[in-house]
């Protein structure tokens, strides 16, 4: 998923603050240099995300946003877009929608991969079969924890490893957990899929210092502020941030 250099993911609340904005974000992002997207399918119980990520998802479930219509724009977006657009969701709303049915549907519109911050990984069997039968990696994630957590995790993991830099909800942070440095370290030892380290990163000067010890940064409060600041006049002061964010990455 990743090209071999410092990757910059972006999150986005699907359908905030509307569908067709998401499409052009999308768009715009990836021409701004955004590596990746990683698309929340809003949820009425978001339990990972904080408040800023959560009241996104209530104003998009509040405008009419289903997982029908983001996989729809999706498959549209795809014909335009190149790099990796991947789903976080939850188990509930899979469960809801049909397992097989979902990854199916991700599959034909080009999802390349899913993470499901709900499951924890000894449960990861939930959704395994069907993930690999669609050949959809199951995106895993991993906190500050015991050594022996971090290598069992880190050598099953798909696609890249999301490295949670703080226990605890998304968000904007003044500080990272000096124990990421430690995270990804110890998760290297085991794997050779990239890391990226996720949650909190909200500036260009913490990415960078991300950065520098990783594959790549995931930035999801920080841009959703800005959607929500903005709303469908969104497009360019995102895109502002992603490139002033890509620029520190490197």
């Amino acid at each position: 998923m990743f090209q071999n250099k410092k990757s910059l993911i972006i999150f986005i609340t699907g359908g905030d603050p509307n569908i067709d904005t998401t499409e052009k974000l999308i768009v715009a992002m990836e021409e701004a240099g955004a590596d990746a997207v990683e698309i929340g399918i809003p949820f009425s119980d978001p339990v990972a995300e904080g408040p800023v990520i959560q009241a996104a998802s209530e104003r998009a479930l509040a405008n009419g946003t289903t997982t029908d219509k983001l996989i729809e724009m999706v498959a549209k977006v795809r014909k335009r877009v190149q790099i990796p657009l991947v789903f976080m969701t939850y188990l509930n709303p899979i469960y809801v929608y049909g397992k097989k049915r979902f990854l199916s549907e991700c599959k034909n519109a080009g999802i390349n991969g899913i993470i499901v911050p709900d499951m924890p990984f000894e449960e990861k069997g939930e959704l395994a079969a069907e993930c690999d039968s669609f050949s959809i990696p199951l995106i895993s994630m991993i906190a500050p924890t015991s050594n022996e957590r971090i290598a069992m995790i880190a050598r099953e993991s798909q696609g890249f490893l999301y490295c949670v830099s703080s226990l605890g909800v998304t968000g904007m942070r003044s500080e990272i957990n000096r124990d990421i440095e430690h995270v990804v370290a110890e998760a290297k030892r085991h794997t050779d899929i990239p890391c990226a380290i996720g949650f909190g990163i909200s500036d260009a000067a913490t990415a960078h210092r991300m950065a520098s010890i990783s594959d790549g940064v995931i930035v999801g409060s920080a841009i959703v502020k800005i959607v929500e600041k903005y709303g469908i006049d969104c497009i360019a002061p995102v895109t502002q941030f992603v490139r002033e964010l890509k620029q520190a990455v490197g």
